[in-house]
Order: structure tokens, then C-alpha cells, then sequence
């Protein structure tokens, strides 16, 4: 099964040139799109078992990264 890709751009296309300006210009939002590209890559690497960890630590990074999402999709909405 193929690992998808959630980094922002992918999640929100159709949002691209607010996240490029959002990311420069508001702090806040940079600070959750870092955490959330953060996470995103350690989801990944568990994914793949270049940093293997337990089931319940990788759900709950998935956890995390969906309300930093959720976040982050209200700010672009706004």
C-alpha cells in the first residue's frame, strides 16, 4: 500500500498562494505548518520503519497532525 502525501500543499491545493503568504506573514501559522511538517515526516518515517515506534504512538501523531490540520484549514478559510 502506497504512503500518501499529507504535507499542506497536497491537503489544500487549491490554497497554495495563501499558505506561501501566510507563512511569511502571520507567525502563528508558521509555527503550526512547521509542527505540522514535522510530524507529517515522523509519521512518514514510522510509516516506512525508518523509525520504527509502537501502533498507539503512531496514531497518535496521526491524532495530533489532524487537529493541527484542522487549525490550520480555519486559518486558510479565514
Amino acid at each position: 500500500m502506497p504512503i500518501e502525501k499529507h504535507d499542506l500543499v497536497h491537503e489544500f491545493p487549491d490554497f497554495q498562494a495563501k499558505i506561501t503568504e501566510l507563512k511569511t506573514s502571520d507567525n502563528h501559522f508558521s509555527r503550526l505548518f512547521d509542527q505540522y511538517d514535522e510530524l507529517t515526516h515522523a509519521i512518514y518515517h514510522a510509516e516506512t520503519e525508518v523509525e520504527p515506534t509502537t501502533d498507539e504512538h503512531l496514531e497518535e501523531m496521526k491524532k495530533e497532525r489532524l487537529h493541527l490540520k484542522d487549525q490550520l484549514f480555519e486559518m486558510l478559510k479565514a
